[in-house]
């Protein structure tokens, strides 16, 4: 596995900006895997907290941007990343109620189970101090352009 990358990193090659790019740095990856930390959780500013709260289903958040990162990563330098956005979550499954009651970093696994013409799908895993908090599949597509524009292969 290669090794840690640091918050300037993702601020730059993640298109989540500001207090949105919420991963502080990047622990380790391979070709099919990543691990992120992340530290912001408990904080009062937190752009997903509501009503004093930060729900557990921001933990899918965390997972698209670690899949992002990983994303960028094995796209190399020589290109930028393909345009993406979240497709569908599938098979999540919450052993928590929240985040922001979490003391310990989160740690965000994500590990690429697949890959299709225009799209990946990925598994995550969202947990702090060895307790899992959250876990499932997400689907991206790439081709976001062609999405968009509504020319998608059927």
């Amino acid at each position: 596995m290669s090794g840690a990358l640091d918050r300037a990193w993702l601020a730059a090659h993640l298109p989540h900006r500001g207090a949105m790019n919420l991963l502080d740095e990047i622990v380790a990856w391979d070709d099919d895997h990543l691990r992120a930390r992340a530290t912001g959780h408990a904080a009062a500013s937190h752009p997903l907290r509501r009503a004093g709260e930060l729900p557990i289903a921001a933990a899918i958040e965390y997972g698209a941007q670690a899949v992002a990162a990983h994303g960028a990563l094995v796209a190399g330098h020589s290109a930028p990343p393909a345009a993406g956005f979240l497709a569908s979550v599938r098979g999540v499954t919450f052993h928590a109620d929240r985040l922001d009651d979490i003391a310990a970093p989160l740690d965000v696994d994500v590990e690429r189970a697949g890959v299709g013409a225009g799209g990946v799908l990925y598994s995550f895993r969202v947990a702090a101090a060895g307790r899992l908090l959250a876990e499932g599949r997400v689907a991206i597509v790439l081709d976001a352009a062609r999405v968009a524009a509504g020319t998608t292969p059927r």
